[in-house]
């Protein structure tokens, strides 16, 4: 190492840089690096300057040519990601009229569009992005295909329950709007996902059930052919006449707004029971969300409709016979009118 220098001036005095050799390397300082006054004194204060600089300026330097060849590469990838962006917005609208006339599910061709299909590229799209910033696409894939081995074993309901939902979507055992019964559940279907199925109740209220169970249970849909029959039991007394009851049910049901005039409304002796005759007033409906309220209507009106003709709507009895009853107890049972006369009295 050497330092040529005048011992006699300044740093400043020999102009705006100064130049130390230090093996094979050029170390340029320039004077607002230096002190104003003053010679490097001894060997090893130059070297430390010298060294400091010299990782200082080669981080810098590495930095701005790795910047540099960066910059292209990841403006590439930005460009080739919105590529895909805007692909999946020219093709949308023309692969959702496609399944559309296809006969598939509306809400099975917004699922397929708006989330399977954007879903798959723009995947793609951010795979072919990293590949051009130096990403390692291959190892990053085998990484997320042991990870995705592993989620699986672990959303086992979660994966059964989505190929529930395709099945759904593939039977159509209901749609949207549908008024369906499952698992105690009564209401209007409002969202289909794959995941699970959602109903509004009579109640308003929000149910989630699963689409496994919706598939292991028994499903009844009460709007899947349009008209609905709604079936609304009544009892008379054994001594009332059931052609006459009858007359008097047709006439209150068909009078009740909803109900429809054909098919007929039909009245029958559905069961003999143990202290009525229970009958079965049959009216048709156009749709199923009126089936509740109609139900009710006609119950009343069938209940006034019986009162107004005189006619009993019975109510259990419970007729009780005593056989073998020793004396003794019969004569503490004479008594009792006697205590609760005394009991009286004494009040």
């Amino acid at each position: 190492m050497f330092i040529d220098l005048d011992s006699s001036k300044s740093f400043l005095e020999y102009g705006p840089i100064l130049s130390i050799h230090l093996t094979k390397y050029s170390i340029l300082f320039w004077p607002g690096r230096l002190p104003k006054h003053g010679i490097v004194e001894t060997l090893g204060q130059a070297e430390r300057i010298s060294m400091d600089t010299l990782t200082e300026l080669l981080n810098v330097q590495e930095l701005l040519t790795r910047l540099v060849t960066f910059l292209p590469r990841l403006l590439m990838a930005v460009v080739m990601y919105l590529g895909f962006w805007v692909l999946f917005r020219l093709t949308r609208s023309s692969i959702d009229a496609i399944l559309r006339r296809s006969g598939l599910d509306a809400v099975l061709v917004t699922l397929l569009v708006d989330k399977v299909y954007r879903f798959v590229l723009l995947t793609f799209g951010l795979v072919m992005a990293a590949g051009q910033v130096g990403i390692n696409v291959g190892a990053a894939l085998a990484g997320i295909g042991v990870v995705g081995i592993a989620v699986g074993f672990a959303a086992q309901d979660l994966l059964s329950n989505v190929i529930a939902g395709l099945v759904i979507f593939w039977d159509e055992p209901f749609r949207v709007d549908d008024f369906i019964r499952i698992q105690d559940q009564y209401g209007r279907v409002t969202d289909i996902t794959l995941r699970s199925t959602r109903i509004r109740t009579n109640q308003n209220t929000y149910v989630v059930i699963p689409n496994k169970n919706i598939i292991d249970d028994v499903l009844v849909n009460h709007s899947k052919h349009g008209e609905t029959r709604v079936d609304v039991p009544v009892g008379i007394a054994y001594k009332e006449q059931i052609s006459k009851a009858r007359d008097v049910l047709l006439a209150a049901a068909a009078g009740v707004d909803g109900v429809l005039d054909d098919p007929d409304v039909s009245v029958v002796v559905e069961e003999l029971g143990s202290s009525s005759v229970n009958l079965k007033i049959r009216v048709w409906i156009s749709e199923a969300k009126s089936e509740k309220p109609i139900y009710f209507a006609v119950l009343e009106a069938c209940k006034v409709a019986l009162d107004d003709a005189g006619i009993q709507i019975p109510f259990p009895h419970l007729q009780l016979f005593v056989d073998d009853v020793e004396d003794r107890v019969l004569q503490k049972v004479a008594t009792i009118p006697q205590r609760v006369a005394g009991g009286g009295a004494d009040a």
